[in-house]
């Protein structure tokens, strides 16, 4: 049970099978952006790789706030998020030649994307059909610009990319979100459930970096596979065990507007971090699966090393825009993982991932630890009371 706004409870509605279904089309859509980096392992390649995801997190969160505020069990509901999902999947698809052969195919299916989600909005009408028309003009110009960058230069079709991403992640700063219904239960799951996506991305990249050897299972590949499985374990504890329920209980408590401001900042804003990083981390654990022995360089170990950095910064960030002091182990740790960057240069792959295990482990033990005096010190106030 979640907290209503009048300050009572409200029923906590499950993610649908629905839901999940549609989110399937993601987790193909986190495994060929990671495909673009590793295919241009250049500071360009991370560059567009991370303004794809940025646009695909942006397409992927308002169907999120869309079925947080209206139902999908209708006839013409489900059509029209099948549809966008069929698109979403072209998009897919298109992502790693998103800037050259593909660039068109990309564009026009995130296009139909977006203006799905507005119909959809609109005909279901209700107290979001203000707040969602005052997104559309801004959704739709960004969705416009990726189109236009199909037939200009490679230059100027990556900053018509980066202005399409400030306009849509601006536009909610402009004209607010205080229209828009948020259950909280139903809304926090969703986003915890992409979490979980990125992270299974992370284990695809783990077994698609020893099918590239070609060989067979060796000691060593079987002790770096061992320690990728440890480093996704980290990151999904350093979020699930502490912070995820403290974010849940934080937009649980906000009430109208707030709460849905509250949502915004947090979740559409403060998530893409956690992904971003956690799809970096995926390219440079790819890396290490292809060759556990050799050193990391480039891109791989700015992805290893910086994806966590990244990871642990928007916990702390989340952890700020809630009203709370970030965690000191949560920059700490973040620091020590940019450490890793330089280090990964002179060590084994193997290695430098035995140290960011070594890390993320101490974030595990440190958030237990308080999590636990937490609860006690709860449990004794309450009964002191």
């Amino acid at each position: 049970m979640a907290d209503s706004p009048d300050g009572g409870t409200e029923p906590r509605r499950p993610v649908s099978t629905f839901e999940l279904f549609f989110d399937l089309v993601f987790v193909f859509s986190l495994t060929r952006v990671t495909a673009l980096i590793l295919e241009h392992p250049d500071a360009a390649g991370v560059l567009r790789g991370m303004l794809v995801l940025a646009l695909l997190w942006w397409a992927w969160g308002a169907y999120a706030w869309l079925t947080n505020a209206v139902g999908t069990d209708g006839t013409g509901a489900r059509g029209v998020v099948l549809a966008a999902m069929g698109a979403m999947l072209v998009v897919a698809v298109a992502v790693p030649q998103a800037s050259g052969s593909d660039a068109l195919a990309f564009a026009l299916g995130y296009f139909v994307v977006r203006v799905l989600h507005i119909v959809l909005y609109a005909v279901a009408g209700g107290a979001n059909r203000a707040a969602i028309l005052k997104l559309a003009p801004g959704n739709l110009v960004a969705s416009l610009l990726l189109i236009a960058g199909v037939f200009l230069p490679d230059t100027v079709q990556i900053v018509l990319w980066g202005v399409a991403v400030l306009i849509d992640y601006g536009t909610p700063v402009l004209t607010g979100v205080g229209g828009f219904t948020v259950h909280a239960g139903h809304f926090f799951e969703r986003h915890a459930l992409f979490i979980i996506i990125a992270l299974g991305e992370s284990v695809v990249a783990v077994g698609t970096g020893v099918l590239h050897t070609g060989s067979r299972i060796t000691p060593p590949a079987a002790a770096a596979i061992l320690l990728a499985v440890a480093a996704i374990g980290g990151l999904w504890w350093t979020y699930f065990d502490r912070e995820a329920p403290i974010t849940e209980h934080a937009l649980a408590r906000a009430t109208g507007a707030r709460r849905a401001h509250l949502a915004r900042d947090v979740f559409s804003y403060l998530h893409l971090p956690l992904v971003a990083g956690v799809v970096l981390v995926a390219v440079g654990l790819e890396s290490i699966m292809s060759h556990p022995a050799d050193h990391l360089h480039g891109v791989y170990a700015a992805g290893l090393g910086g994806g966590a950095a990244l990871f642990l910064l928007g916990l702390a960030a989340i952890s700020l825009r809630r009203g709370d002091r970030p965690r000191p182990v949560h920059l700490a740790a973040a620091v020590a993982s940019l450490c890793l960057i330089p280090v990964s240069f002179a060590l084994p792959g193997t290695v430098t991932l035995l140290l960011l295990v070594a890390v993320l482990a101490v974030v595990a033990v440190l958030d237990r630890g308080r999590g636990r005096t937490r609860t006690r010190s709860t449990r004794e106030r309450a009964v002191s009371a």
